[in-house]
């Protein structure tokens, strides 16, 4: 056989296995759309009946239904403004006219940037690949399910004209939470008909459906006016309107609706949720997927907590001098915010996060971290206990303190009082909150050794390497002190803070189930030393506001003031329930009085905590901290640790681990190194 034939020969067979190839292919593509067909739903007639989704309902831990998201109204097309029209259509979907469920040259385009270029991932959905995902109730991302929604694109395209494709897509979008479908948001945000939207109000409105959270006018202005040009070039870019159309409408001052409406839900708590909820399954299935929602939210709780604020916030307002807080600014009034979980398992029973949420719907609770000034010393002290090996009887000094800082002034911490005690004991010195006791103690221990305690208990904020950590510099959220807290009251075993306790789809399904888990993180004999000390902050140091208030169960927590007094906390906790609150002005101006006084920790924020524990366990019955195996009790002077008896003049009772002793000749006066002097 010459070599010609032999060519030929192996290029023919190469050809006839090409063609094999390509028909099993064929045959696997033809397959696998007649099983996608079978899954397919029907698609509903009239076409208007896709909008017709069920509503997201929200229920409290107890059952009870506190919250429904979702409702349209819909207008014909001919009711809607051609100035919006065209801004969706070149905003989403440019081609949408000429397609037919698919734009092939979008969606090469969108392949090629997701995977060519990395960490871009570019979508090619069309008007109505969208539209037909209100067919679907599994919310699961994944290739087959955009086939099915593919398919469901050219059946919606072969059966309904484009103009009724449009009118169903403009009648379901979501531009925020009270507002589906374009004339629910013309109203909303504009107070008027969607026939009646201008150039410049209908670029802003199709701007929104990208994200309505972020582009939302009444929080974001600024972003949404930059999205509103954004929309106005494409509208120029497809020669829909001219470049001086795009420069008038950017130019057109807007008139939006009262600020109120830009409310989300109403609750700081409710907030939280649907943001955890839209991060998870996206705007659409939050607002129109008939979810049922299990939150860990505590109806009777909740309310106290918006009580409790509400009436220390009034009262702050009178100290401050404040005379009419309902002519001032949002801005210009003291705020406040308070968490409240439960210790064994972290579910968040009570969320506020302003003193008013139709004036300010940012959430103080969980979005404004701020200094916690001496409120983070148990952190530390824990940190001293198992780094050094100290206890609580160890004999310190109160004394000045300087501590060298690399490439920095060196740090000379102050106490509140302005003076030096002398010699006292470590559970004294966190009683009285004294700061220069508290700094040598970093000083031995170093920040790392503070910061991993923090960590553990679940302190997610960024904790600067510093001396200063140890006195509270960095910030944190009223979210994390409460999980931070309550790890000491289960005797070191952690639990993270959660919200939604299940998810059911639309059909009873369960997308999600909170399943509790605990971590132990602290040795529980220390942990329970911490507490034993922090007790006795409530009972005889900083926090005893809260006692003379009447709050009388066993508790413990510890009072926080930073400087110049803008910042003011409580973060307490019973053996079942953990509180973190704090008040302080948004601009971080001082908290002081008209004759210059600064207000604590002690006194801005604990009444807060007092009455709303005080109206949360109602009737429960006394429940006192485990004691763990191997602690004991003695009554030793508050100044050298040495042991007394009970009827001493001052004695302080402490909780000893086994291998600990009082008044040890190794720690009185010498627990702490002199460091930095």
């Amino acid at each position: 056989m010459t070599p010609a034939a032999s060519f030929l020969r192996r290029l023919s067979g190469l050809f006839y296995l090409g063609v094999l190839g390509a028909a099993c292919a064929a045959l696997a593509l033809f397959a696998m759309v007649l099983m996608a067909v079978e899954d397919l739903p029907r698609i509903p007639d009239p076409l208007r009946k896709i909008i017709e989704t069920p509503p997201t309902e929200i229920f409290a831990a107890s059952g009870e239904r506190i919250m429904v998201l979702g409702g349209r109204e819909f207008v014909p097309l001919d009711q809607i403004s051609p100035h919006f029209i065209q801004a969706v259509v070149a905003t989403e979907d440019h081609r949408f006219w000429e397609h037919h469920g698919v734009d092939k040259l979008r969606t090469v385009k969108a392949l090629w940037i997701t995977l060519f270029e990395p960490g871009r991932i570019q979508g090619a959905s069309t008007i109505s690949q969208q539209l037909a995902k209100n067919l679907f109730f599994s919310f699961e991302r994944s290739y087959g399910r955009k086939f099915k929604e593919l398919l469901a694109a050219f059946q919606i395209e072969h059966r309904y004209s484009k103009r009724e494709i449009l009118e169903a897509y403009l009648n379901q979008i979501p531009f925020g939470p009270g507002a589906y479908g374009i004339e629910q948001a013309a109203r909303r945000f504009f107070q008027k008909s969607a026939s009646r939207l201008t150039l410049a109000e209908s670029a802003l409105l199709a701007g929104l459906p990208k994200s309505p959270t972020r582009y939302n006018p009444f929080l974001h202005f600024n972003r949404a006016r930059a999205r509103q040009r954004t929309v106005l070039g494409r509208m120029a870019a497809v020669g829909t309107i001219s470049a001086d159309q795009v420069r008038q409408a950017a130019e057109d001052p807007l008139q939006l609706a009262d600020r109120q409406g830009g409310r989300r839900t109403g609750s700081y708590f409710i907030d939280a949720v649907v943001q955890e909820l839209e991060s998870e399954y996206g705007p659409e299935v939050v607002y129109h997927g008939g979810l049922r929602v299990t939150t860990t939210l505590d109806p009777r709780l909740q309310s106290a907590a918006v009580r409790a604020v509400a009436k220390g916030l009034t009262g702050l307002d009178k100290l401050l001098g404040v005379t009419d807080a309902e002519e001032l600014e949002p801005g210009a009034l003291c705020q406040g915010a308070l968490v409240a979980l439960e210790t064994h398992s972290g579910a968040v029973k009570a969320m506020v996060g302003g003193r008013n949420y139709l004036t300010t719907t940012y959430n103080r609770a969980v979005q404004n971290n701020r200094q916690p000034g001496s409120g983070f010393k148990p952190f530390l002290y824990y940190a001293a206990m198992e780094t050094l090996g100290l206890s609580p009887a160890a004999a310190v000094v109160d004394r000045s303190v300087t501590l060298p800082v690399v490439g920095a002034k060196d740090w000379r911490p102050r106490n509140f009082e302005r003076r030096s005690n002398g010699p006292m004991i470590l559970k004294a010195a966190l009683m009285h909150s004294v700061n220069t006791v508290a700094a040598q103690l970093v000083a031995d221990t170093g920040p790392d050794a503070v910061i991993d305690v923090a960590r553990r208990c679940g302190v997610r904020s960024q904790l600067d390497r510093v001396y200063s950590v140890a006195l509270g510099t960095s910030p944190v959220s009223p979210m994390e002190m409460a999980a931070g807290f309550a790890t000491f009251a289960t005797g070191g075993i952690h639990h993270a803070p959660f919200l939604i306790w299940r998810v059911e789809d639309v059909l009873g399904r369960v997308l999600d189930e909170r399943i509790v888990g605990s971590e132990r993180v602290l040795d529980p004999g220390m942990a329970f030393q911490v507490v034993d000390m922090m007790q006795g902050v409530m009972d005889a140091g900083t926090g005893a506001t809260v006692r003379r208030m009447g709050f009388d169960l066993p508790a413990a927590g510890k009072t926080g003031t930073t400087n110049d007094y803008k910042d003011a906390w409580f973060t307490g906790f019973t053996p079942t329930l953990s509180t973190s609150v704090w008040v302080g002005f948004d601009r971080q101006r001082g908290l002081r009085m008209p004759d210059g006084r600064g207000i604590t920790g002690g006194r801005g924020a604990a009444p807060i905590w007092a009455d709303f524990m005080i109206q949360a366990l109602a009737g429960e019955p006394v429940r006192r901290f485990p004691i763990p195996s191997g602690i004991r009790f003695e009554t030793v002077d508050p100044l050298t640790g040495c042991t007394v008896t009970a009827e001493s003049a001052g004695s302080i009772r402490v909780a000893l681990r086994k291998d600990q002793t009082p008044c040890n000749p190794e720690e009185t006066g010498a627990a702490i190194t002199p460091a930095g002097q």
